[in-house]
């Protein structure tokens, strides 16, 4: 009997499986239908969040979690709604996109991270409770989903369904890592990647002289990847933050009060604000409870200009704010739309019926709330000021505009694909029929097309649009109010020095003033000087020391060193040429040189007129008239040759001063040798049975003058062939000047001559010592003795003087040595004999000059 009855239940299950005929999906758990629809043959999805902030009780994963209570009106989150139901109803009007088609949507208004995750699942999938078709795959998918405005959940649902290849077009969603095409294989976004916001909100620290600044952000995704892309490029850009912390709105309430301290205690000025609307209006008021003012927000632009900053205590604390945001837009017929906004549009909205109560203050076709006054919904908010209907300022709005319009010039390329011409393979086109969502992600991955606005609409290779924004100045926020100017814009697509500009529009900063706030740690090195960091600090806190010798700094503070042949200037900013220096004829030293040189000259050419005037008398006569004239001829050219030294040094005055001083000096000497040994010479004739003279008569005293001569010839000939000197720039003896003097080329040519010199000098006063004791009463040898004493101790101490002598004294030393010298010979040798012939004539006889004869008595 058991079973009978078990066979029965096989056949009657059996029998209705047959009937039906068909598999049967079934959708687990409860639909909740969206908040705005409408058909169409294309359907859009929508996901914001029309309420900010909700109460939600914590998932136990043991039963399935009310939905959360959804609790502040965010209008403009309901006006985003509204502008994607105006861009669908004007393409459902426009005869050039999607003709013949209709767009439809479904919008949901889903607050929480689970609400929104599962209104995403809800557009991918579809809500229908059964489906009775034999493919359970097939679903009522939508073609693409727009939303969220939020970082954090849109990285959530766009994971998910974009493994579903579900295109997802974001209007405010900025965070960086959504670029990851890994990670999120079908996201879209309108709005510029905070990877570009980041870079452009360092390059404005860096542009208004902020190099110690705050970070805060708030602690998801959207504000620490922000966060970290903006330190990153700020230490690139030479910014030094201070200190970063974040925080989350819903946080504990300690973390807030740790970073008002934090604030508190900091040094710096400004603030990087990084974060959503909700953390902002928190931290502002945080910061108006403690007093703290004078600081400076830029903030990023998730809250910059959200109206709901108005309504905050502290709104003050946002006065002077600056910030990137996109660029503004007008959106012709969107303020008419949102003004003809009525309930009745949307009878099953349980969010519009709130909407219309919050904006007329009243009670709705008699809801529970009786102390207001009821309205029918006939209402028109064409008398109404508010944000929803402001349309001054459309910015993230245009975002959601121009998103609708992506989809459908994606979706239009798809119907007017070709077979044979389209881009799959075998050059297919999609089954406009059975649409599937990969073919509409090939289609919006390539779509590139002009608003009626003029503004150009593509996607790069990872889903981002082109990085163009507007640098806004929060100049007022009062309860209900804020006043926005543009002060500048950024374009990424420009060169890196191009990419920011100012429009010169005054600024109000933060506390109200009207000059740029400073915020660094160490104020600028003044030229001359340059940075030495502070151990252990950033690289912006530093001290400021001079620069070292030689090394200037002006724009950099870093220290710069000067070409060889530059010096810097007394501030060390700049670098001037260095002071040349050579003995010139025009300073007080080469001037009385040049003087006792001309001096020289003309006493040698009085004592020559008067040798030549008295060249009958004896004592010219004695010892050979010629060579008494050579030798005042010889000194002429030493007093003469040493004008060579003075004056800037060429080629030809290199060359010339030291071969000119080393003839003339050895044709000089040669003659005072030449007489030293006519003095010998005479005593020895005067000798019986001595011959000598005749060995050295005039001829061979000119020959002797000649060859001694010619040797020095000779020597400077070889010193000017193999290695002669030349000019050079002296650059080590004074490190700021530059000192023009002769290289000695061949320092052995230079040896030589100034060694022959010396040779012969000490010869002659060997010999002029011999004859210094010889019995005339006007013996020369004794005067030739004292000058070439004087001769050999001028040019014994010229040497360690030479040597160590700087710059231009060097040549003065060999001046001195020169004039020193040949006045020596000329005042030993001649003046006497002058003194002699002058002042003295009756001793100025033969009889005189030989002495009185010794008489033998026998």
């Amino acid at each position: 009997m058991q079973s009978g009855s078990m066979s029965l239940l096989k056949l009657v299950l059996l029998a209705m499986i047959t009937r039906i005929g068909k598999a049967v999906c079934v959708l687990q758990g409860r639909a909740h239908p969206p908040e705005l629809f409408k058909a169409g043959d294309l359907m859009l999805g929508g996901i914001f969040t029309f309420r900010t902030g909700f109460r939600g009780s914590i998932p136990t994963f043991q039963s399935i979690p009310m939905s959360p209570t959804c609790m502040n009106i965010n209008l403009r989150e309901f006006k985003f709604a509204q502008t994607m139901i105006f861009a669908i109803g004007e393409l459902n009007q426009s005869p050039d996109l999607l003709p013949n088609r209709t767009l439809g949507y479904k919008i949901f208004n889903a607050c929480g991270m689970s609400n929104i995750m599962k209104s995403a699942i809800d557009l991918a999938n579809g809500q229908r409770t059964k489906i009775y078709e034999g493919n359970c795959t097939k679903s009522e998918t939508t073609q693409a989903v727009l939303g969220h405005s939020a970082s954090t959940p849109t990285m959530g649902f766009a994971r998910i369904i974009g493994r579903f290849q579900i295109p997802v077009i974001s209007h405010f969603a900025t965070c960086a890592c959504l670029s990851n095409r890994q990670e999120y294989p079908s996201f879209f976004r309108t709005i510029t990647s905070d990877y570009h916001q980041s870079r452009a909100l360092a390059k404005l620290m860096k542009h208004f002289g902020w190099t110690w600044v705050g970070a805060i952000s708030s602690s998801n995704d959207y504000g620490i990847n922000g966060m970290t892309t903006f330190i990153e490029a700020a230490q690139e850009e030479g910014v030094c933050i201070e200190y970063y912390e974040a925080f989350q709105q819903t946080g504990p309430i300690h973390e807030l009060a740790k970073i008002v301290e934090v604030v508190k205690r900091s040094t710096s000025k400004v603030i990087m604000a990084f974060m959503t609307h909700r953390e902002i209006k928190v931290l502002a008021a945080e910061l108006y409870k403690h007093n703290i003012t004078g600081l400076q927000l830029v903030g990023s632009d998730a809250w910059l200009t959200d109206h709901s900053l108005t309504d905050i205590e502290g709104h003050s604390i946002l006065v002077g704010s600056i910030g990137f945001i996109v660029s503004r837009a007008q959106i012709p017929g969107l303020g008419k739309h949102l003004r003809d906004v009525q309930p009745s549009q949307f009878p099953d909205s349980q969010f519009v019926k709130d909407f219309w109560e919050y904006m007329f203050d009243c009670s709705l076709n008699g809801t529970a709330n009786m102390q207001r006054m009821p309205c029918n919904g006939s209402e028109s908010l064409h008398n109404i000021e508010s944000f929803f209907t402001d349309v001054s300022e459309l910015r993230f709005t245009n975002n959601v505009y121009k998103s609708v319009y992506a989809v459908a010039h994606a979706l239009n390329n798809l119907f007017e694909c070709k077979d044979g011409m389209g881009p799959f393979s075998n050059g297919d086109c999609a089954n406009i029929d059975h649409i599937e969502p990969w073919q509409v992600l090939h289609y919006l991955q390539n779509v590139n097309f002009t608003t009626k606005q003029g503004e150009q609409v593509f996607f790069d290779e990872n889903g981002d649009s082109p990085a163009v924004y507007e640098l806004i100045n929060l100049k007022n926020v009062t309860s209900g109010a804020m006043q926005i100017a543009q002060i500048g814009v950024y374009n990424s697509a420009l060169p890196s020095d191009n990419q920011f500009t100012m429009n010169g529009i005054p600024i109000v900063w933060g506390g109200g003033i009207y000059r740029v706030p400073a915020s660094v740690c160490s104020e600028s090195c003044v030229p001359g000087t340059r940075k030495v960091l502070q151990k252990g600090q950033p690289v912006c806190c530093y001290d400021c020391i001079p620069c070292a010798d030689g090394e200037i700094s002006n724009v950099t503070a870093e220290c710069l060193k000067c070409h060889k042949e530059f010096w810097p200037n007394g501030r060390r900013d700049t670098c001037i040429i260095k002071e040349i220096e050579y003995l010139s004829f025009s300073e007080i030293m080469g001037f009385i040189l040049t003087l006792f040189c001309l001096s020289g000259v003309i006493v040698t050419a009085i004592i020559a007129w008067i040798f030549f005037q008295f060249r009958e008398t004896p004592i010219v006569r004695a010892n050979n008239s010629e060579l008494s004239f050579l030798l005042l001829f010889s000194l002429t050219l030493c007093f003469l040759c040493s004008l060579t030294f003075i004056g800037r040094p060429s080629e030809w005055s290199c060359m010339l001063r030291h071969t000119a001083f080393g003839i003339t000096f050895v044709l000089c000497i040669s003659c005072v040798l030449g007489k030293t040994i006519v003095v010998l010479m005479a005593f020895r004739a005067k000798l019986p049975s001595s011959n000598v003279m005749k060995w050295f008569g005039p001829t061979q005293q000119r020959l002797s003058v000649l060859a001694f001569t010619l040797v020095q010839v000779v020597i400077c000939i070889l010193w000017l062939t193999i290695n002669p000197p030349y000019p050079v720039k002296n650059m080590e003896t004074y490190r700021d000047k530059i000192i023009l003097e002769c290289a000695l080329g061949s320092s052995i040519g230079f040896w030589a001559v100034l060694g022959y010199v010396g040779l012969l000098a000490m010869l002659c006063f060997i010999m002029a010592f011999l004859a210094r004791n010889l019995p005339d009463n006007f013996n020369e040898a004794k005067f030739i003795n004292f000058s070439m004493l004087i001769f050999c101790a001028v040019w014994i101490t010229f040497i360690p003087a030479y040597v160590s002598s700087p710059g231009k004294f060097t040549v003065a030393v060999e001046i001195f040595a020169i004039l020193a010298s040949s006045y020596g010979l000329l005042v030993c040798i001649f003046i006497p004999k002058c003194v002699l012939i002058l002042l003295r004539p009756e001793q100025n006889t033969k009889k005189h000059m030989m002495g009185k004869s010794t008489e033998v008595k026998y």
